[in-house]
């Protein structure tokens, strides 16, 4: 299992693909697959028939997991996509930073 720079919740900016330069906010982090899943990107589409657990049907809409390696996180400081620096205080806590302007994620 590899050690992830995301958590859930940090704001994010896609770097490839259809979605490029879109920034979302992370639901779901997979450091197993090394995928994360990013609210309101890379949606897919699926149409249902009515069942007990969805009786209207229709169409339904969810987001699809991208690679963790087309995702940077964005620094509220600099408000651009920035790398990440680790710093270990004390104990076991880790500390994440932005690598331009310092300022803690």
């Amino acid at each position: 299992m590899k050690s992830m720079h995301i958590r859930k919740g940090d704001t994010v900016q896609i770097l490839k693909g259809k979605d490029a330069d879109k920034r979302g906010k992370v639901l779901k982090v997979d450091p197993v697959s090394c995928r994360v899943v990013i609210e309101g990107i890379n949606r897919a589409r699926k149409h249902m028939r009515p069942s007990q657990a969805n009786p209207q049907g229709g169409v339904v809409d969810w987001e699809l997991p991208v690679n963790a390696s087309n995702v940077m996180l964005v620094c509220a400081g600099c408000d651009a996509p920035s790398r990440v620096k680790r710093l270990r205080s004390g104990g076991k806590s880790i500390i994440r930073s932005c690598k331009k302007c310092g300022r803690e994620f």
